[in-house]
């Protein structure tokens, strides 16, 4: 009863929109109070928690992906997908969910992705006839590609609680992602045929739209390089994930003052000073989440969850279902960085007793939880979407969960019950099992 209650003051306090870290903060508080747990044995816990070459990837991705926005990489990438797909019905769209894929792997976040893709973008696909809505409530969800596309920081934090390889954790995600980049631009295809005001650019010869795709692929490759230099560095085994986010960020510096002159000092600092913010939050959130594990172990909580739902059922696939209940909640609840954080360490344990492959476990947490971040009534993603885009919740909605159940909750669903779309490359690349 004490971790129900624990569990409903955590969930509660971010429903009502406290800062993250306080609401874990005054879970821990609740149990230490309660249990009159030492402070003296919990805190050099969390401290040496902290001391990880792991964690130090976070804040160059986060920094990464706002370095790109300002440094001309995101709409040189974005004038690539729009010359590759660009005359066709609906084409705008689709090349707007590829830009997504394609700043997902420099980038690694839904948030980043949102804000770099959808400032150019949106405008973009409004001066082509797109409703506003629409325009926004596609990059919204396809943001979620963010996170699947490796990199992902996401990833990156549930391999650090769960000991696995940061590599493999990327490779579980990529088939789900390619998957769901598919169901995106067929269901902006589908939805644009009903959208009378869009305005399609005439057909033009093979040769003369591969000139173009020419044109904007020179203007573009060192963009474009960046993708394949981050992703070879890490497969290739010359850089681990750290060493691979800070080539990142001075690549985008690189390309920005240099290459493409749009980074100014001033842009420089704002986002260095945003990226410290962040990353302070993000800190002080893993070092409480840390606290807060660490007491959930000594009160068996995950032995406790594991007795819970095979009395409900001994099952596998319905002790999924309930799982994946559990994730898209949170997900509605949290942004992706503190769901992942709490959900890792409570439902690890579950899925290793019932057989689920590691790997297999992280990539239905990654799409789990990009459902729910653009889900209602929290869904953070999606009204960071509306922010960027200008665009009010009752017109951003409608298009908005269409693309959610015909383009996320498939996905969802595939990714729980097809072990093998999350788990081809791993085992391809990394040789497991």
């Amino acid at each position: 009863m004490d971790i129900a209650i624990d569990l409903l003051i955590l969930i509660g306090l971010l429903a009502l929109g406290v800062p993250v870290p306080f609401c874990f903060m005054a879970a821990v508080l609740f149990l230490v109070v309660l249990h009159g747990y030492s402070f003296e044995f919990l805190l050099p816990v969390a401290f040496y928690s902290l001391n990880s070459l792991t964690l130090l990837a976070v804040p160059f991705f986060i920094m990464a992906g706002g370095l790109m926005a300002s440094s001309g990489i995101a709409e040189r990438l974005a004038n690539i997908a729009t010359a590759l797909v660009g005359r066709v019905r609906g084409g705008l769209g689709g090349a707007t969910v590829v830009a997504c894929a394609i700043f997902g792997a420099v980038a690694g976040t839904c948030s980043a992705a949102v804000a770099a893709i959808g400032s150019i973008m949106i405008p973009r696909m409004e001066a082509e006839g797109y409703p506003r809505g629409h325009a926004t409530g596609l990059v919204t969800c396809a943001s979620v590609l963010g996170q699947l596309i490796p990199p992902s920081v996401p990833m990156i934090l549930f391999a650090w609680v769960t000991r696995l390889s940061v590599a493999t954790c990327f490779l579980s995600t990529v088939g789900p992602g390619i998957l769901q980049l598919i169901f995106f631009i067929f269901v902006n295809w589908w939805m644009c045929r009903r959208i009378p005001t869009i305005r399609v650019s005439p057909p033009v010869s093979l040769r003369k739209q591969a000139k173009e795709v020419g044109h904007a692929a020179k203007h573009g490759f060192f963009a474009l390089l960046a993708p394949f230099i981050i992703l070879g560095g890490i497969y290739g085994g010359f850089t681990t994930p750290t060493e691979a986010a800070t080539i990142a960020v001075l690549y985008t510096i690189l390309a920005g003052f240099i290459i493409y002159r749009k980074m100014t000092a001033k842009e420089l600092g704002r986002i260095l000073f945003t990226t410290a913010t962040t990353t302070g939050v993000v800190i002080l959130m893993i070092f409480f989440v840390q606290i807060l594990s660490r007491i959930y172990t000594l009160e068996n909580v995950p032995q406790r969850l594991i007795e819970l739902l095979t009395g409900v059922s001994g099952n596998k696939y319905v002790i999924l279902a309930m799982v994946n209940v559990f994730l898209f909640i949170l997900g509605m609840l949290a942004d992706d960085f503190s769901a992942t954080l709490l959900a890792a360490p409570l439902l690890f344990p579950i899925m290793k007793h019932i057989g689920v492959n590691p790997y297999h476990f992280a990539a239905i947490m990654g799409t789990n939880l990009g459902l729910g971040n653009v889900t209602p009534p929290c869904a953070p993603i999606l009204f960071l979407g509306g922010r960027i885009g200008n665009c009010s919740f009752d017109k951003l909605i409608k298009p908005a969960s269409l693309f959610m159940v015909f383009g996320n909750l498939p996905v969802v669903l595939l990714t729980t019950y097809w072990p093998d779309l999350s788990l081809f490359l791993p085992r391809l690349v990394m040789g497991i099992k």
